[in-house]
């Protein structure tokens, strides 16, 4: 299994607004220079993540980006479904059911496919587990990170 980068991308700077969100709304540009990002393809995410309701936008030149919910009410798993819209991790195509090796199979074919029942329960314990932590977990695992990144933002501003 493999996500994009915007999934990285998308936490980290859901993690970020979480911590600064006395100084948000945060810009674009001023999110895509904290991580060397372009700025087109971040808003991208950003935008995705506004439509699934994580994030809220707010126009003008002091407008951007702050998260939409609190910290504690959003999980990573709406942040990855949102980024990577849906997420089907595994598709049965019942490959089993063609060809040469589907000859003879009489009543087999009536019973799930055991790889597919693998592959679903591995696919819903991944699920399972994104959904148990939130941003606001993330964003405990670095309290050193809140005080740089409030430190930092303020040196940015200025």
């Amino acid at each position: 299994m493999r996500m994009s980068e915007g999934v990285e991308w998308g936490l980290h700077c859901c993690v970020l607004l979480g911590w600064l969100d006395d100084q948000a709304p945060v810009s674009i540009r001023r999110l895509a220079a904290w991580f060397e990002l372009p700025q087109e393809y971040l808003k991208k995410r950003l935008q995705a993540l506004s439509r699934a309701g994580i994030l809220t936008s707010s126009p003008g030149a002091r407008g951007g980006w702050s998260l939409a919910r609190p910290p504690e009410r959003i999980t990573t798993m709406e942040v990855v479904a949102a980024l990577e819209d849906g997420l089907d991790l595994f598709s049965c195509t019942e490959v089993r059911q063609h060809g040469v090796g589907s000859e003879g199979a009489g009543s087999e074919f009536a019973r799930p496919c055991g790889i597919s029942a693998v592959m679903r329960r591995a696919e819903l314990a991944w699920r399972r587990e994104l959904a148990a932590h939130t941003i606001a977990d993330l964003m405990a695992r670095s309290p050193e990170g809140a005080e740089r990144a409030r430190r930092n933002y303020q040196r940015m501003a200025s």
